[in-house]
């Protein structure tokens, strides 16, 4: 199966990471090719490819002041991207929830710091009571 081209939306755009960066610096206002050349240490070329791109697919507009070009976001071309990332936001939000009420029915739960550990949601110890690997079973959304 052939790879969808590159221009084809706004996904198969932004796949690409120096295309992520450049909306990332774009998010702050307008910025002229030379800067961005600048900031993200690309050459010019490359900046211009990557912006071509964008622009096929409307995720950047430009204008043209005196002899600079300056780019900028558009942000309703953006939102097939938000809604779809918006979905795994509210999924992991719901599971932290039920998370939250896994710690708090655990009777000696402690946590144990530790890299990657939020201080709501504490490390846990392998468990052995079946009641606490039936309530994380469902949190992940697993059965037995």
């Amino acid at each position: 199966m052939s790879r969808a081209a590159t221009t084809a939306d706004a996904f198969n755009a932004i796949a690409e990471s120096n295309r992520r960066d450049i909306l990332t610096v774009l998010v702050d206002g307008e910025v002229a090719v030379g800067d961005l050349v600048e900031r993200l240490r690309l050459t010019q070329p490359q900046v211009s490819k990557h912006l071509g791109v964008l622009r096929s697919v409307d995720l950047v507009r430009c204008r043209t002041v005196g002899r600079h070009r300056l780019y900028r976001v558009n942000p309703p071309a953006l939102r097939p991207v938000y809604d779809w990332v918006s979905a795994f936001a509210a999924e992991w939000n719901d599971r932290f929830d039920r998370f939250d009420v896994v710690l708090a029915d655990m009777p000696d739960h402690h946590p144990a710091p530790g890299p990657g550990c939020h201080d709501h949601h504490p490390r846990l110890a392998v468990a052995d009571d079946a009641d606490v690997q039936t309530k994380l079973l469902a949190f992940t959304g697993r059965s037995t």
